[in-house]
C-alpha cells in the first residue's frame, strides 16, 4: 500500500444493508455493514420503505464506525463513491444524497458507480488487479448476469442474464416453500449439508440445445419444487426438507457453473470471477472450483463477507477509478433503479 494512492470512501445503500467501506488503492481499510435484514424477515421478503428509514438511521454511525476502523478521519478522505443504481430507488436516494452531502462538504469528487461493475472490482481488493478481460458471474437476490469484463471501469459487456427470476430470488422463494425463513440462501445452503443432491431430478432451465447459451431461468424450478412439496402433501408423506434443499441447489448451482464454463471457452477467457450474494454459497463456490480446474480455468472468489452488498466494493471501483484517471461525476448523479450494467458510472 503507497501512501500517496487515493484514500475512497464508498458507500452502498442499494438494498438492505448500509455499507461504508475505505479503500486506499487495493487495500482495505474498513469494512462496515448495517443490515436491516432482520426487520424485513417477519414480511418474508424486502420492503423498501423499510430499507430506506434504515439506511437514513444507519448512514452516520455508520460512517463514523468506518472511519474509526480505518484510523482515519473525514478530512483524510480523496474521493467518495457511490452505488448511482441499479437498485431499489428509495434505498439508492439515501446513499446518493449522503455522498453528494459529504463530496460538497469536504470539497472532494465524487463518483457514482454501478453496483454490479462494483461486486467485481471488489475482488481486486482480495486478490490483485483484475485480469484483462476476465468473465464475471454475478448471482444475487436481484441479479443474474454473465459479463464479458475488459475493462471494470469503462467497459462491461452482458452475455446473458435470467429472463424471470434471478438466483437470490428463488433461494428465498423456496426457503420459504420449505417453511426455513428469510434470507433463504444461507438457509438453504446449511440444509443441503445435510441432504443428497441427486435425491430428486428438478429441472434445469435453458439449457436444452436451442436455448439462449447464455442465459438463466429459475421461475420453472422454483415452480416444480412448489408442486413437489405439494404432492407430498396430498399423499401424506412427510417433506425431506435436506434432500429438497440439497437437490434444489444443485440444479441451481450446475445451470450457474456450466454455463459459466462455456462462456469462458467461447469467448478465450482464462479467468471467471465468482461474484454477489449467491457467490458465498458453499456448494457454488465448490463446483465451480471443480468446473474451472478441469476446464483450465483460473477462478476468483472473494471471501464471502465481500460477495454479500457492501461499502468496500464501491470504494473499490471507485479508487480503480481515480487510479484511471476517470472523470468523476457531478453533483447532479442520479439514483438510477434500472441502472444498465453497460454504464459503469453515472
Amino acid at each position: 500500500m503507497a501512501a500517496d494512492e487515493p484514500l475512497v470512501l464508498g458507500i452502498e445503500t442499494s438494498c438492505d444493508e448500509t455499507g461504508i467501506g475505505i479503500v486506499r488503492g487495493t487495500t482495505l481499510l474498513a469494512d462496515a455493514v448495517a443490515s436491516s435484514v432482520d426487520e424485513h424477515a417477519r414480511y418474508g421478503g424486502v420492503v423498501p420503505e423499510v430499507a430506506s428509514r434504515a439506511h437514513l438511521e444507519a448512514m452516520v454511525p455508520t460512517v463514523h464506525r468506518a472511519l474509526k476502523d480505518a484510523g482515519v478521519a473525514m478530512s483524510d478522505i480523496d474521493a467518495i463513491a457511490v452505488t448511482s443504481g441499479p437498485g431499489l430507488a428509495g434505498a439508492l436516494l439515501v446513499g446518493v444524497a449522503a455522498a453528494k452531502g459529504y463530496a460538497m462538504a469536504l470539497d472532494k469528487p465524487v463518483y457514482g458507480v454501478n453496483h454490479l461493475a462494483a461486486h467485481v472490482c471488489v475482488d481486486q481488493l482480495e486478490h490483485g488487479r483484475l485480469p484483462e478481460p476476465c468473465m464475471a458471474l454475478l448471482v444475487s437476490g436481484g441479479h443474474s448476469s454473465l459479463l464479458l469484463v475488459p475493462d471494470v471501469t469503462s467497459d462491461v459487456r452482458p452475455l446473458g442474464a435470467t429472463i424471470d427470476d434471478a438466483a437470490g430470488e428463488a433461494f428465498d422463494k423456496v426457503a420459504r416453500v420449505l417453511g426455513l425463513g428469510f434470507p433463504g440462501g444461507p438457509l438453504i445452503d446449511r440444509r443441503a449439508r445435510e441432504g443428497d443432491p441427486d435425491a430428486i431430478a428438478f429441472p434445469r432451465g435453458l439449457s436444452g440445445p436451442r436455448d439462449a447459451a447464455y442465459d438463466f431461468s429459475f421461475s420453472g424450478l422454483k415452480t416444480a419444487v412448489a408442486r413437489w412439496v405439494e404432492a407430498r402433501g396430498r399423499d401424506g408423506k412427510p417433506v425431506p426438507v435436506a434432500d429438497v434443499a440439497a437437490s434444489f441447489q444443485e440444479a441451481v448451482v450446475d445451470v450457474l457453473t456450466r454455463k459459466a464454463i462455456r462462456a469462458c471457452r467461447e469467448n478465450d477467457v482464462d479467468h471467471l470471477l465468482v461474484g454477489g450474494g449467491v457467490a458465498a454459497n458453499s456448494r457454488l463456490r465448490a463446483m465451480a472450483a471443480e468446473r474451472c480446474a478441469a476446464a483450465g480455468i483460473t477462478l476468483r472468489v472473494p471471501r464471502p463477507g465481500l460477495c454479500t452488498d457492501n461499502g468496500a466494493m464501491v470504494a473499490a471501483l471507485g479508487a480503480e477509478m481515480v487510479r484511471r484517471d476517470r472523470a468523476p461525476s457531478t453533483l447532479g448523479i442520479p439514483a438510477d433503479s434500472s441502472m444498465p450494467v453497460t454504464v459503469t458510472q453515472a
